[in-house]
């Protein structure tokens, strides 16, 4: 647990990478690894294609098996897209929402995202809300005014009640698969003030949210990264894909 009484997240975003072959084979060595005594929760994000096996492979443990995103709707005319009751139905317990790398792709909007979060939480998923600023956006000094827009918008809709169970991401779009990382009391600042933003409209909630840092995270920054006080751990990219190193990485949270 944080000093705050926050159980730490480390959850491992595979992107477009695993396959149903590998899969099993992955969360089984994970499981191997992990001290699952429950002090620190670890999750895997992997392709829709995937998300089966990871599910059956993690059965009676305690690893939340993710999505990478969803749709809105439970249902509708919109080909190509998977809805938040189609996860739950398999197993799945959580989703990665508004990821930079689905913003800048895909078109991702926050105005989505504003329907997207509740719909998550409404069909028993948690939600993990990615935010962050571009080089640009940080070079000109507008961070913040950055994070206050994705914050505000994607949580418009989510009950006040229900703040505390969104976990929100930080991730600085500058240091996501480039190696760059942001610098751990800068990292702390920025998660402090999505903090004090749920602290608007709640200051129970933003006791209890959990904030993650995203970008370029590896077992040899991870430890400096979580020591943090407003860390609450870290969402993983291309380090995940070796389940040693998310397994190393959880146990820094642990630490």
């Amino acid at each position: 647990m944080t000093p705050d009484g926050r159980r730490p997240l480390v959850a491992g975003n595979w992107k477009m990478h695993g396959r149903v072959g590998t899969t099993s084979a992955y969360v089984q060595r994970l499981l191997e690894l992990l001290d699952d005594d429950g002090t620190v929760e670890t999750a895997v994000c992997v392709p829709f294609t995937a998300l089966a096996a990871a599910v059956e492979a993690a059965r009676g443990s305690r690893l939340l098996v993710a999505a990478q995103n969803m749709h809105q709707e439970d249902d509708g005319a919109y080909t190509g897209e998977i809805s938040s009751a189609m996860l739950a139905e398999i197993g799945v317990r959580g989703v990665v929402l508004g990821h930079s790398e689905r913003r800048l792709h895909a078109g991702e909007t926050d105005r989505a995202l504003a329907d997207k979060v509740p719909a998550a939480l409404t069909a028993g998923l948690l939600p993990i809300l990615c935010v962050g600023e571009s080089e640009e956006e940080r070079d000109a000094g507008e961070t913040q005014r950055r994070l206050r827009y994705q914050v505000q918008e994607a949580l418009e809709k989510v009950p006040t009640e229900r703040l505390a169970g969104v976990v929100v991401a930080y991730e600085p779009i500058w240091a996501i698969g480039t190696g760059q990382v942001a610098a751990p009391e800068d990292a702390d600042e920025a998660m402090a003030f999505i903090r004090a933003l749920v602290g608007d409209r709640s200051k129970e909630a933003a006791g209890r949210l959990r904030v993650l840092y995203g970008g370029s995270v590896k077992p040899e920054n991870a430890a400096e990264i979580l020591a943090q006080p407003n860390v609450d751990g870290a969402l993983v990219g291309g380090a995940s894909l070796d389940p040693a190193s998310l397994a190393e990485i959880a146990r820094a949270a642990r630490r």
